[in-house]
């Protein structure tokens, strides 16, 4: 007998098994199971190091940071979704103020109260040293001032830290009221500065759309970012601040107006930084990487990293817009006359990716028509794709790829496909939401950014995408 047909079947079965493991992928959902970690680490004193030129700041989810937190109940889910959805209409809201041109000073400003502050988080945080004490942030590339809790203080939120005092750093400094600096508050917080009671302090205000905020004075101190110094950066003293920063001590602000960190440190680090954000069930470390190139040998991943230009948009020029280009499903391309047409926004300050809706129903549609071997499962709250897997161990979940204007492309990692809703894996979610209107801008979420080499080249105009587990 001929080997001939049986080398012809051997060969199909091959490429049939390589191309669905190419377009799905199966996850243990005990690997999603959140327990309770009463031993976790303390990540108030992170690492640092240098590699090459580079600065290296390791980077973790907030959730393993705080110590206590991992067994959440549904309610408690439902509620960091439901700040995730405030944020984004803030965006957008500040987005139509800027481009009306509306302005604001904070002697105006009405500061919504929120229900205080919660131990929980769905951000990344990195230790810094200012004015020689060790200071915990929350990475924000949505956010361009940097700021801190600062003595005294009129009104703080608990933070494990000690709370910033200028009057013991030698080297701290007030930025004086109408000065250049004072004046780039307008781009960099929506929010003109103003004189303070002495008519000296440059006073600050920056609200949040799930009801934090933060003001106080501008200020002038020494940073050390691993390794690195930079004198005289430009930060915000909170003197009055609440809301749901955790356990953080602030907020670093890496967007791209003149008062943001990337564009403080542009002569040391050619504005050039990049993330890997890890997950939290993982309980690994990422590193927020200050400097370096693409050539560098401190990224650790795993496929080639591909770019994509950002999109210059003059009104909107803090935030980082790259162009969707299309998106995959199992290998399936999505048909929508929305993709390529307008750009989007990627952030690491919001959790959830949200997407025009009828984009957005075409995304859901073709992962319902995949993943519709599970239980389907009422929605919760902005995620509206929900799944019943508590008769399930493991389950195959359908690749999910963002391709970008340039053929960049970003395999979303398994964990950031499907939302755990409940602590023990047995409800999920698409983490994929809609927006209300096909004319808001979309948001690429730090969810779907998981185990992801992302790297802002500020100089080059570009942000390049590659896979890659994140460890320090």
């Amino acid at each position: 007998m001929s080997p001939w047909p049986y080398l012809v079947f051997l060969l199909l079965f091959i490429l049939l098994t390589s191309s669905n493991a190419n377009n799905e992928q199966r996850l243990h959902l005990k690997t999603l199971q959140r327990t309770h970690q009463s031993n976790s680490p303390s990540c108030y004193s992170q690492k640092s190091k240098s590699e090459n030129g580079a600065t290296v700041l390791e980077m973790q989810h907030k959730d393993y940071c705080s110590g206590s937190v991992t067994n959440m109940n549904r309610n408690h889910q439902k509620q960091l979704i439901i700040d995730d959805d405030i944020r984004v209409r803030s965006i957008q809201d500040s987005i139509k103020n800027i481009i009306s041109g509306k302005i604001e000073t904070s002697s105006q400003n009405n500061i919504p109260i929120s229900s205080g502050v919660k131990l929980h988080s769905l951000n990344y945080i990195v230790t810094v040293t200012l004015g020689g004490r060790n200071t915990t942030v929350i990475v924000d590339t949505g956010s361009d001032l940097t700021w801190i809790q600062c003595q005294p203080c009129r009104l703080c939120y608990n933070q494990p830290e000690p709370l910033f005092n200028p009057s013991v750093s030698p080297t701290y400094r007030k930025v004086i009221c109408n000065s250049s600096v004072c004046q780039t508050l307008q781009s960099a917080t929506g929010n003109s500065g103003s004189c303070g009671n002495d008519l000296q302090d440059c006073s600050y205000v920056v609200n949040y759309g799930d009801g934090s905020y933060t003001r106080g004075e501008l200020g002038q101190d020494h940073l050390v970012l691993g390794s690195t110094s930079v004198e005289n950066f430009v930060f915000g003293c909170g003197r009055n601040n609440k809301g749901l920063f955790g356990l953080a001590s602030g907020i670093m602000g890496l967007g791209r107006s003149d008062l943001s960190l990337i564009s403080q440190t542009f002569e040391t680090f050619g504005g050039v930084f990049s993330y890997c954000l890890p997950s939290a069930e993982a309980k690994s470390s990422g590193s927020l990487v200050l400097g370096g190139d693409s050539n560098t040998t401190i990224f650790k991943n795993s496929t080639p990293i591909s770019y994509t230009r950002m999109l210059a948009n003059p009104q909107l020029v803090t935030f980082y817009f790259l162009n969707l280009t299309g998106v995959t499903i199992g290998g399936v391309a999505i048909q929508d006359s929305a993709f390529g047409k307008t750009g989007m926004i990627i952030d690491s300050g919001t959790v959830i990716t949200r997407l025009p809706p009828t984009m957005y129903k075409a995304v859901k549609a073709e992962f319902s028509k995949q993943f519709s071997g599970y239980p389907f499962k009422q929605g919760v709250s902005i995620l509206d794709t929900c799944f019943d897997l508590s008769a399930y161990e493991e389950v195959n979940i359908p690749t999910v790829k963002m391709q970008f204007e340039g053929g960049a492309e970003m395999e979303v990692d398994v964990t950031g496909v499907l939302f755990i809703v409940k602590s023990d894996a047995s409800q999920v979610c698409l983490a994929l939401a809609s927006l209300q209107y096909d004319d808001e801008i979309g948001i690429i979420g730090n969810y779907q950014q998981k185990n992801t080499r992302v790297i802002y080249d500020i100089k080059q105009s570009q942000v390049g995408f590659a896979k890659e587990t994140c460890s320090f």
